[in-house]
C-alpha cells in the first residue's frame, strides 16, 4: 500500500477540519454537520486503509512461507539427485566440485532475471485469495513473442529483449515471471480485462520500438470474470493464446467468461 491509499481520508479529515473551522466562525450548525460527516469519511477511509496493510501484510507472509517450503524441497530434490549420481558412480567428482556460488534459485528464470514458474504458482494462489476476499480482479496474462512472421515459420525472439520490455512496462505491484516452457506469464494486481489489454499493447509498442520485425501472441484471464480457481484461470489464459497463435500477425485473445 502506497501514499495514495491514505489520500482519500487526509482530504476528507482536511476538508472536515476547514468546514469545523468555518462553522465555528460563522455558528453555522449546518457547517458543523457537513464537518461531522467528513470526518466520519475519514475515520471509514482511515480503517480501509488499516485493513489493506494488514491484509497485505497477511499476504507477504504467507509468499514468504511459501518460497521458503518451494527452495527446500527444490534443495532437496537436488540432494537425491546427487547423491543418485555418487551412488552410480557416473559423476561422483563433479557434485563434489560443485561451489556454493553456482546454486540455482529455483524461484528465479536464469535466462532473464524474472521469477520462475514456481514463485508464479505460489504468487497467483495468493493473490487471487487475497481478490476474492476484497472482491477485485486479477488479470493473467500469457505471453509469446516470435521473428520470422509472415513470410516465414516463427522462432522464439530472444528471452532478455522481452523481458526488458515487460520489466519496463509492468507497476511494481504486478508480477513477470517465465515458465519452463519459454511463455512469459504476468499476473496483473486489481486489473480487470481492459486493463490486462492495455498492459500487453503497452509492452507490443515498447518491444516495436527495437526495429526487428516481432510478433506478439497473448491470451488474457481474469478472476472472476473467466474463472474462479489458480488452475481455472491459467487454462484460461492457455487456451486464448492457443487462439492468439492462429493469427500470423499481432494478437490477443480474451477468454471467455465463466458463464460462457
Amino acid at each position: 500500500m502506497n501514499s495514495r491509499g491514505a489520500l482519500p481520508g487526509f482530504v476528507a479529515g482536511v476538508l472536515g477540519l476547514a468546514a469545523g473551522m468555518i462553522g465555528l466562525g460563522l455558528n453555522s450548525p449546518s457547517l458543523g454537520v457537513v464537518a461531522g460527516i467528513l470526518a466520519l469519511a475519514a475515520g471509514v477511509a482511515g480503517i480501509r486503509t488499516a485493513q489493506d496493510l494488514h491484509e497485505q501484510a497477511a499476504v507477504q507472509t504467507l509468499i514468504e512461507e511459501e518460497l521458503r517450503n518451494v527452495r527446500a524441497e527444490a534443495k532437496e530434490a537436488e540432494g537425491r539427485l546427487q547423491q543418485e549420481q555418487a551412488g552410480s558412480g557416473g559423476a561422483a567428482g563433479s557434485g563434489q566440485d560443485t561451489d556454493a556460488d553456482n546454486e540455482v534459485d529455483p524461484l528465479l528464470d536464469t535466462d532473464t532475471g524474472l521469477f520462475s514458474e514456481s514463485f508464479f504458482n505460489v504468487a497467483l494462489e495468493s493473490r487471487i485469495a487475497v481478490a476474492r476476499r476484497h472482491l477485485r480482479p486479477v488479470a493473467v496474462v500469457l505471453l509469446e513473442v516470435v521473428e520470422g512472421l509472415p513470410s516465414n515459420d516463427p522462432i522464439a525472439t530472444a528471452a532478455d529483449k522481452v523481458a526488458a520490455a515487460v520489466s519496463e512496462t509492468l507497476r511494481e505491484a504486478d508480477t513477470a515471471c517465465r515458465m519452463r516452457n519459454g511463455i512469459f506469464a504476468l499476473l496483473l494486481e486489481d486489473t480487470p480485462e481492459n486493463g490486462a489489454i492495455w498492459t500487453v499493447e503497452r509492452i507490443r509498442r515498447c518491444l516495436a520500438t527495437s526495429g526487428d520485425e516481432l510478433t506478439l501472441w497473448a491470451g488474457i484471464a481474469c478472476y472472476p470474470a473467466h474463472a474462479f480457481g489458480p488452475k481455472e484461470v491459467v487454462t484460461a489464459a492457455e487456451s486464448a493464446l492457443v487462439s492468439a497463435r492462429e493469427w500470423r500477425q499481432d494478437r490477443i485473445e480474451v477468454a471467455a467468461t465463466a458463464a460462457d
